[in-house]
């Protein structure tokens, strides 16, 4: 069996599943956003009354973080008195950044559990050798009530990732040239085990970027086998034992893609879909893209080595002046870290605006959101039309340094003359 059928398995009660069996599966932490007060209501129409396991749900105040309507107030406020309500262990406000990035911090996640939560890129946990998934409300209230919730066993497939990545090249670049291959639909409630050598040698954060953008293929979830530097990472925070799951030898995939990221060069995802991607270098021979907003952040790209491969390339310089640079830390340790090596100082000479830990405009709700006619560049993982703001805006995604070079340019820009070879 592979470890995502093996954890299905385990928290089934079972000793084998197969694909397209439908299980039970008791949850191992369920997680709640503020844009899901839904959740609440539903518990107490399905006769729920208190949380089945007050040590297992958290909520995260991040896609409206701080609340910047009265509405998106209210519903936090809702949502505080409901956790209070259940005395729960795990509560995130406003001050704590985003979901994917603050449950790991807080050692919620490990490896062989399975984490369910009302984001889509709840995929990212596969990182840590874990099953994660998203949800409705609906669901999620039925987990609040029972610690249960039904999967039907994915087909999985395998992203064999092989080589290493030139100099001015990151995970960002890797997983958007993987989603310009397979598009948007290619694995629909399929599992994907990003394997080879890459993923082997690739740190906690890349790992993160790859298995937080399994979804915009449409995948149920994703999976890597932990390294070292995983182990590493949760041993110092998991709450509790783990046990790290493996695949049978042989195991046989639904399908195998096999990708070598040694040739690859910096991608570009052009309006209006995430999997609309080209190399970069290709896109700015035909035609000079001009820039109104940099973004660098969200739970794909606002991490501390995000945050640093910008300042390194705008340390000393200024962005131009009818230009905008949003950087948003994905979580307040994120933060505090780039603070204490000088990142955030070094961005804001350069012209950056620093917000709040949070979702802030990926979603379009606040904090740097476009409007009509704007071209904005993004190390975000969304780029349909009305995802940062106006309907009439454009987005193109992009890694954090392709994203800083750009944007000190004011047009789009090949990183790769920034970086140290």
């Amino acid at each position: 069996m592979h470890a995502i059928e093996k954890i299905l398995a385990k928290n089934s009660g079972k000793d084998m599943v197969h694909t397209g069996e439908i299980v039970t599966a008791k949850i191992d932490f369920a997680e709640i956003n503020d844009l899901y007060l839904q959740t609440i209501y539903s518990f107490y129409e399905m006769g729920g009354e208190k949380v089945w396991d007050k040590e297992k749900v958290a909520f995260v105040f991040d896609h409206y973080a701080p609340a910047p309507t009265i509405k998106s107030a209210s519903n936090q406020q809702e949502m505080r008195e409901f956790a209070k309500k259940n005395d729960l262990k795990f509560h995130f406000d406003t001050n704590c950044g985003v979901c994917h990035q603050v449950m790991p911090e807080a050692g919620v996640i490990y490896p062989g559990m399975i984490v369910v939560a009302t984001d889509s890129h709840t995929t990212t946990h596969g990182a840590f050798g874990a099953m994660g998934t998203g949800c409705g409300a609906t669901d999620m209230a039925t987990i609040l009530m029972t610690g249960e919730l039904w999967f039907r066993v994915p087909e999985i497939i395998e992203v064999r990732l092989e080589g290493q990545t030139q100099s001015g090249v990151y995970p960002k670049d890797v997983i958007l040239s993987v989603l310009g291959k397979i598009k948007a639909d290619g694995a629909v409630y399929k599992a994907i085990d990003f394997t080879g050598s890459y993923v082997d040698s690739l740190n906690v954060a890349g790992r993160m970027v790859i298995c937080n953008m399994a979804v915009e293929m449409g995948a149920k979830t994703a999976y890597m086998q932990p390294n070292e530097d995983v182990l590493s990472y949760v041993n110092k925070r998991a709450i509790k034992d783990y046990e790290v799951v493996y695949t049978d030898p042989g195991f046989k995939y639904e399908e195998s893609y096999t990708f070598d990221v040694s040739t690859l060069t910096p991608q570009l995802a052009c309006p209006s879909s995430v999997d609309n991607v080209f190399p970069l270098e290709d896109v700015i021979k035909e035609k000079e893209i001009e820039l109104n907003q940099g973004y660098i952040g969200s739970c794909t790209g606002g991490r501390v080595e995000d945050i640093a491969i910008a300042a390194k390339i705008l340390k000393g310089k200024h962005i131009p002046r009818w230009t905008r640079l949003i950087v948003v830390p994905a979580s307040a340790e994120v933060m505090q870290e780039c603070i204490k090596h000088g990142y955030i100082q070094e961005l804001m000479d350069a012209g950056a605006t620093i917000t709040t830990p949070g979702c802030g405009a990926c979603l379009g709700a606040h904090e740097g959101i476009i409007s009509e006619g704007e071209v904005c560049i993004s190390s975000t993982n969304r780029n349909f039309p009305g995802r940062m703001g106006s309907t009439e805006a454009s987005i193109y995604l992009a890694s954090p340094a392709t994203v800083a070079a750009s944007i000190l340019n004011g047009k789009i820009t090949d990183p790769r003359k920034y970086i140290e070879r």
